[in-house]
């Protein structure tokens, strides 16, 4: 019965965050909208942060209450889970076209901040304040790369949502409130729930972090985007799952790091690999034609698959 009772939990925990993280963007971006706030910076800072809302907020979580292999291997999880099986099951539904910029400089540097991420974790063991500082220079550079890139051209903002006469300043208020509420009550579930089922089947909080956790705070982003696969709208496809990536190190981890030291054990150390390598595969599939096939995306949930019964093996 406990182990129903957490598993329930955890399911409810996974609500709460997809939930959650949905209001406060709708409350966040029509607010914003309504005081004449530019589209591309409510979409560079608003939306894009509350799409990681469920990222940031059980990584922050896990890291006060001490248990960091769920900080570290919800991040990492999540990272790979976005392209491996979200963005291999998009394009196994159909080809992903990807933007010149996403090739030539966002996945270059997602894969640059994923080594970054690794050397300062594995270094000393840890990712403290003063390494939380480096990723959010990073980080700032990054939305300042994104603004100019945007007034230029480069990346189209994410869709806003259009303002109704329903939206009031009460209700959208109502929404921030609400919407925030569950995402830190979804949180605190989330990692409770998943560290007492680590204890309860005697696995790691890091195998729990790497594959569960990491699924759950993925659920926007995978039901987004295998959603867009279907109806055939997958032209940011790409793009907005490297800039996730690139938000979970750079904000996720940066902020958690800054608010309290994160343990990063050395059995991370596979893991790092793995995020970059499955970086490194996006760029092969993409550099030459500027897209993602049906065999890459074939490629890329055998290569999960793989990375999967490695975990279970642990």
């Amino acid at each position: 019965m406990e182990i129903i009772m957490q598993l329930a939990l955890l399911v409810v925990g996974f609500l709460m965050l997809v939930k959650g993280a949905d209001w406060f963007v709708e409350g966040s971006s029509k607010i914003a909208d309504k005081f004449g706030i530019p589209q591309l910076v409510i979409g560079l800072t608003i939306v894009a942060m509350g799409t990681s809302a469920p990222e940031a907020a059980v990584s922050i979580t896990s890291a006060l209450k001490g248990s960091a292999e769920i900080t570290i291997g919800n991040v990492l999880g999540s990272n790979i889970l976005n392209v491996l099986i979200i963005l291999g099951l998009t394009a196994f539904i159909c080809v992903i076209p990807v933007q010149r910029s996403t090739v030539r400089y966002e996945i270059p540097f997602a894969i640059g901040v994923s080594v970054l991420l690794g050397v300062l974790g594995l270094m000393d063991g840890w990712v403290g304040f003063m390494d939380g500082v480096i990723l959010w220079a990073f980080f700032l550079a990054y939305l300042a790369y994104l603004l100019w890139s945007t007034k230029h051209g480069g990346n189209d903002g994410e869709e806003i949502p259009q303002l109704e006469e329903k939206d009031t300043i009460p209700r959208l208020l109502f929404l921030i409130v609400v919407g925030m509420g569950l995402v830190v009550w979804g949180a605190d579930l989330t990692v409770d729930a998943a560290t007492a089922l680590a204890e309860m089947f005697g696995v790691s909080q890091r195998f729990i972090g790497l594959t569960i956790v990491a699924l759950g705070t993925s659920l926007p982003e995978l039901v987004t985007s295998v959603t867009a696969g279907i109806k055939g709208k997958t032209d940011i496809a790409v793009g907005n799952i490297v800039g996730s990536n690139i938000f979970n190190i750079l904000f996720v981890v940066g902020t958690a790091s800054l608010i309290t030291p994160v343990v990063y054990s050395s059995s991370f150390m596979v893991d790092s690999i793995i995020t970059v390598a499955s970086m490194a595969l996006l760029w092969l599939c993409v550099c030459r034609d500027r897209k993602i096939s049906r065999t890459g995306g074939v490629i890329m949930l055998v290569s999960y698959l793989a990375y999967f019964i490695y975990l279970v093996q642990q």
